[in-house]
């Protein structure tokens, strides 16, 4: 599974451009998270078809950045994340990004982008 990171400028139609651009190679986004920081916002996209998406935001001239996701389910109760956080911590794993990929029952999937995929896979194991 991959992260795309695209960087966009906060105005009004942005979203529309990127959602519009994707929807037009048959892209279904699994999952979507967005910031606005000053007058830039950070959207991060993990798509059904990586090769589809990566194509459609080339063909449109949107800037992005790949990552790889590692995944992992947590039960939704208190202190589950810090738990995480603190053996990812321990490890020297340096976190890009971590948003909400899913819900289920009493469960909580995360997806998970660092600087060593690899560690940090091992590691949430």
């Amino acid at each position: 599974m991959r992260d795309f990171a695209i960087q966009l400028t906060h105005r009004a139609g942005e979203l529309a451009r990127v959602a519009d651009a994707l929807s037009r190679k048959n892209v279904n986004i699994k999952s979507l998270a967005g910031m606005v920081v000053g007058h830039q916002v950070l959207l991060r996209v993990i798509a059904d078809d990586v090769e589809a998406a990566r194509s459609a935001l080339s063909d449109n001239n949107i800037r992005f950045e790949e990552a790889e996701v590692v995944t992992v389910v947590l039960e939704n109760k208190a202190g589950e994340l810090a738990s995480i956080a603190q053996k990812l911590g321990d490890a020297g794993v340096n976190l890009q990004a971590i948003y909400l990929t899913g819900i289920e029952g009493d469960l909580v999937e995360l997806a998970v982008i660092s600087d060593d995929p690899k560690k940090a896979k091992k590691v949430l194991e």
